[in-house]
């Protein structure tokens, strides 16, 4: 397995530089096999039937890449599996802590026993192990990446800074990677898919609304939009959704004005009164009366406001 300088210190911090080399000298690696052994705690380079070997139900990756593990199982056919599976035993198997690609690989080319290094890690462990691995493959998609790291703060109680430091990486790239998962399932889909990049997915957040979310998502992959067209979509759509707050706002303020107009109106009439307002400001007041002599009385009372107003 390839380490990127990046990610090296991370899983060396998990993984004891020892055991990641394939270059043991064959007498010391005899000797810590019949001592582990003895110990009953790790073994090394040992061969396993491949049929009892299962893969990580926490795994990180769910989707692998099947040219790729064609191309690695042609590879293990002609020099065999040259790193060793990682593995824990669980009772009568053995459950893949670092090297699932490998396995799959190994199945295609046909191998009844694969070299594993069997550890004990607790689940943490397990996971922060998967996770490093894929990462410095980049055979994570940035939704498994997400979830992988949102499984380490909610199940194992790890910080973001923790979290960033297993893996090699700043705080606020575990953040950013994190908030992918405000997205609306399908769009995380299309992500995982390729249709969308993690870029445009980002500029989508900011939009509340699940089935919005998605119609932009649609519309950024049916018109092919660039991170930046999005970007201009989004502000676009946010900027006609604050006018639209604005003017509900300036709506609202309005009807409860022309209620209190409305009430005062009545209080000096002492009959129902209706303000119809329309565009510009302009309108009519409705004065409902009951009789000849209501509406006598109505306009008796105005006729007299006018006399005072003289």
């Amino acid at each position: 397995m390839a380490i990127k300088k990046g990610l090296g210190r991370g899983l060396d911090m998990l993984i004891p530089r020892e055991d990641m080399s394939s270059h043991k000298a064959d007498d010391d690696k005899e000797k810590r096999k019949n001592e582990s052994k003895d110990e009953g705690i790790n073994e090394y380079d040992i061969e396993v039937d491949i049929r009892k070997i299962e893969p990580n139900r926490e795994q990180p990756r769910k989707q692998f890449d099947e040219d790729a593990i064609e191309e690695l199982s042609e590879s293990i056919k002609q020099f065999g599996v040259i790193q060793p599976l990682i593995v824990k035993k669980k009772g009568d198997y053995y459950e893949i802590i670092a090297g699932e690609r490998r396995w799959r690989a190994s199945k295609k080319a046909g191998l009844k026993k694969v070299p594993v290094i069997i550890k004990e890690y607790d689940d943490k462990e397990i996971l922060k192990i998967s996770l490093i691995e894929n990462l410095q493959r980049e055979d994570l998609n940035p939704i498994e990446e997400a979830q992988a790291y949102q499984k380490l703060q909610e199940d194992y109680g790890l910080k973001q800074d923790e979290i960033a430091a297993s893996v090699s990486k700043s705080r606020t790239a575990i953040t950013n990677t994190m908030r992918l998962l405000r997205l609306d399932e399908r769009v995380q889909k299309m992500i995982m898919d390729n249709l969308i990049t993690s870029g445009h997915g980002r500029t989508i957040i900011p939009i509340e609304d699940k089935d919005l979310q998605y119609e932009t998502a649609c519309k950024i992959l049916d018109e092919n939009l660039s991170v930046r067209e999005a970007e201009q979509l989004v502000k676009r759509m946010m900027e006609h959704k604050q006018k639209g707050k604005e003017k509900e706002e300036e709506d609202s303020q309005k009807a409860e004005m022309f209620h209190f107009f409305e009430g005062r109106m009545k209080d000096i009439l002492g009959s129902k009164v209706t303000i119809k307002n329309k565009k510009n400001n302009k309108g009519r007041i409705e004065i409902e009366y009951y009789s000849a002599e209501e509406l006598e009385r109505i306009i008796d009372l105005i006729q007299s406001i006018q006399t005072k107003g003289n």
